[in-house]
């Protein structure tokens, strides 16, 4: 038995051998699906920007018992992207599962009071849309390819509430998250008929988790309070609290276990209740 992030223990045969790829891997939830994977016995690859990050993760992984690699990657970069995949192969084989955690806003792309709608950076607009779609597209070509020659394999998007409940200010986020959701649905179809049906593509899709993207929204960087913006969250949360990383965690484990395996082109909520409470 090993563990996931919260300590809660997980069958480590549940994938065992299986390779793992999580882009965004040293973030808040990146590193969390990373944990929650190698938790059940897959090798993960553990991808970001900054090796450094990386290593620290995938440390933590090792020293739990499981089998992790750091791998810089950029996956706004399709060469950077080919050449960690040539990593992971070297190292692990062909890769049977992808979480393309890699994504985030950016402050410039997010209205305020001091920034308008209309004064909105489209340099930043398009580095968010490039970042979570571009990138998650990207990855799903590159990586995909392994599960196309073997009609097997598991993809997971992370998606957003904001994709399905455009909210305030950060539309380029919300607009970004909405393709995904799209794609995903589009790749699931066209996976399954163009190369198997064993090959899944699904959407995780987080309420309000507290992250470095968001924490200058939803709190109050001197007092740690939340902010009247993460108040009225809470207050639209039936459960009445933020989300951790280890909330996704067995969803996770769903999504990427065969016992899913009819289970493609889902956008799966887990939002506390948030999507579905109106507000009275």
């Amino acid at each position: 038995m090993s563990a996931r992030p919260d300590g809660a223990p997980v069958e480590r045969a549940r994938l065992a051998g299986t390779v793992a790829v999580v882009t965004g891997g040293s973030g808040g939830l990146g590193s969390g699906f990373a944990e929650t994977l190698a938790g059940a016995g897959a090798k993960v690859a553990v991808m970001g920007r900054h090796l450094e990050s990386c290593e620290r993760v995938a440390e933590r992984i090792r020293q739990r018992g499981g089998d992790a690699t750091a791998v810089a990657c950029d996956v706004m970069e399709r060469a950077s992207l080919e050449r960690a995949a040539l990593a992971v192969h070297e190292r692990y084989g062909k890769v049977g599962i992808l979480v393309n955690g890699a994504g985030g806003n950016d402050p410039q792309a997010t209205t305020s009071e001091q920034r308008s709608f209309f004064d909105l950076d489209p340099d930043a607009l398009r580095r968010v849309v490039d970042l979570n779609l571009v990138g998650t597209l990207q990855a799903c070509q590159v990586f995909g390819r392994d599960m196309a020659d073997r009609d097997e394999g598991v993809i997971i998007n992370i998606s957003s509430m904001a994709s399905e409940r455009p909210l305030t200010r950060v539309v380029g986020y919300a607009a970004a998250k909405a393709a995904v959701n799209n794609f995903t649905r589009w790749l699931a179809v066209h996976m399954a008929q163009s190369y198997g049906p064993g090959i899944r593509v699904n959407a995780l899709a987080p309420g309000f988790f507290l992250t470095q993207q968001n924490q200058y929204l939803m709190m109050d960087v001197e007092s740690g309070e939340l902010t009247p913006r993460g108040a009225t969250v809470v207050g639209h949360t039936p459960m009445a609290r933020l989300g951790a990383a280890q909330d996704l965690a067995s969803t996770l484990l769903w999504l990427a276990d065969p016992a899913s395996g009819f289970v493609t082109g889902a956008i799966v909520p887990v939002d506390g209740g948030f999507s579905a409470f109106s507000g009275v």
